[in-house]
């Protein structure tokens, strides 16, 4: 029977590293990549099985990039490996696409179980709040994240860029618009998010998941 084909995604060297490490005696693993826009890239390249990403990545968070391959690849399936061991956050990348979540201080047997399960079909949450995200789904009760929604695809990735401190030409450049279309989008992320400056913009990144603290 052929390995489970396996692209990993994670911004730290170390952090990849390792889990290269642990992954590639079970899986075979096609690519690490350290970006969310990489990621776009080797996915389309590599047609992995599964993608096991982070959330927090430059360029392009995870949750986005989970977005836009589903859109393009519908069969590909995905595992978070993350920091953030809040159940909305989880609920998020749910909703995203994903079917396993699995924290970075879980055990390692877990994420390799979140792979295999993903892999035939099933879905995954780390023990270690599964209870957590089904009080969320059962709450049904995420404000914030409600008003993440209201934002498109391209407006997310705006945002993501404001916050990691990008001037509005290197968005515009990192996005191929012009910087005039780039300050349209901001100007209508402040209105849809009730921002009145930029810094409002990175916290509510902050708090959104879209990048790290």
């Amino acid at each position: 029977m052929p390995k489970i084909r396996v692209l990993l995604a994670d911004d730290h060297a170390v952090v990849a590293h390792g889990l290269r490490e642990l992954l590639k005696d079970t899986f075979e693993l096609v690519g690490v990549v350290h970006d969310g826009r990489a990621l776009l890239d080797a996915a389309e390249k590599l047609h992995p099985d599964v993608i096991a990403t982070d959330i927090s990545m430059p360029l392009l968070n995870g949750l986005d990039a989970i977005r836009q391959i589903r859109s393009r690849m519908p069969e590909t399936r995905f595992v978070v490996l993350t920091m953030h061991a809040d159940a909305p956050t989880a609920v998020s990348a749910f909703r995203a696409g994903a079917r396993g979540y699995v924290l970075k201080v879980s055990p390692e047997e877990d994420l390799i179980e979140a792979i295999q399960q993903v892999a035939r079909g099933h879905a995954y949450v780390s023990p270690l709040i599964a209870r957590d995200v089904i009080d969320v789904l059962l709450e049904a009760a995420v404000p914030e994240r409600n008003r993440e929604a209201q934002l498109t695809a391209r407006q997310r990735e705006v945002l993501q860029l404001i916050a990691e401190g990008r001037t509005m030409k290197e968005v515009a450049a990192i996005l191929g618009i012009s910087p005039r279309t780039a300050e349209s989008h901001k100007y209508e992320i402040m209105q849809a998010l009730g921002a009145a400056s930029t810094a409002d913009l990175v916290k509510y990144a902050v708090r959104a998941g879209l990048v790290g603290e």
